[in-house]
């Protein structure tokens, strides 16, 4: 099964998520195809906005923490540091830069690894049992490599999430900003779609420039830098669950899962 799939209805082009068995949990495979899938999209010239969505009950429940890695003895940040720039670091900002309007349509979970796939899209449609996480400090890690948090969420509502790893809803996630529309599940699909399309309709170089003006605007304001920065402040918490364990993360794993179990 192809765990990326890619269609174009009109003018609109659908990347899909496609292990809901795992909770289109992200391992290397998935994250290679879906940045190929990306660049498909963004090279269609038939293709003037692009629909991220996800099948299964959950849009991502993160990183697939089964990934292949090295042996632990293997394993040093120096592999860490480059594995993780290519595909958490150079992927999500290469979406987040596409020419073309973006939106990410989210149900269910997305957990730490998934926010970095909806957060780089310029719209977020939800559904009403769309839940927005990220329990890492469980790990030992201040945040995933993609640190949105404070832009999508404002500084204090990133530090309490990160603080307390708690959920947002998607009714919170719209009222500071971070979701455009909140839908019913069942609704989720054709809402997201139907926005696309409406978008589509506008002029291609136009829409460009609209994005172009607020993406440079947010990078005019630090965005770029402090995304590039703090990946480097997310990588010192390997670099320390190294020193103390052995492992990239702090023996925690097991807290979180049950912290998770209790959202």
């Amino acid at each position: 099964m192809d765990e990326i799939l890619y269609e174009v209805d009109g003018r609109v082009g659908i990347i899909t998520l496609n292990r809901p068995e795992v909770a289109n949990a992200q391992n290397s495979e998935l994250l290679d195809a879906l940045d190929a899938t990306w660049s498909r999209a963004a090279a269609d010239e038939d293709v003037k906005v692009i629909l991220l969505k996800a099948n299964g009950k959950h849009f991502s429940a993160g990183h697939d923490l089964r990934d292949r890695w090295p042996a632990p003895k293997e394993i040093t940040l120096e592999w860490i540091y480059s594995a993780e720039t290519r595909r958490y670091l150079e992927y999500t900002l290469r979406w987040r830069n596409v020419p073309k309007p973006t939106i990410a349509a989210v149900q269910g979970k997305c957990i730490a690894g998934g926010l970095m796939l909806c957060w780089p899209c310029d719209l977020i449609v939800a559904a009403e049992n769309a839940e927005f996480s990220d329990p890492v400090v469980h790990m030992g890690i201040g945040g995933v490599e993609y640190h949105g948090h404070t832009w999508e969420l404002g500084p204090r509502k990133a530090k309490e999430i990160l603080f307390t790893g708690r959920a947002v809803t998607a009714e919170e996630a719209e009222k500071v900003g971070m979701v455009n529309k909140v839908v019913p599940l069942d609704q989720l699909g054709s809402e997201a779609l139907e926005l696309a399309q409406r978008i589509a309709r506008m002029p291609s170089f136009g829409l460009r420039q609209a994005k172009r003006a607020v993406n440079q605007s947010l990078d005019v304001q630090g965005f770029y830098a402090a995304i590039q920065s703090v990946f480097d402040i997310h990588e010192t918490g390997h670099g320390n669950a190294l020193s103390v364990t052995g492992y990239p993360i702090l023996t925690k794993l097991d807290a979180m899962k049950e912290h998770l179990k209790e959202q």
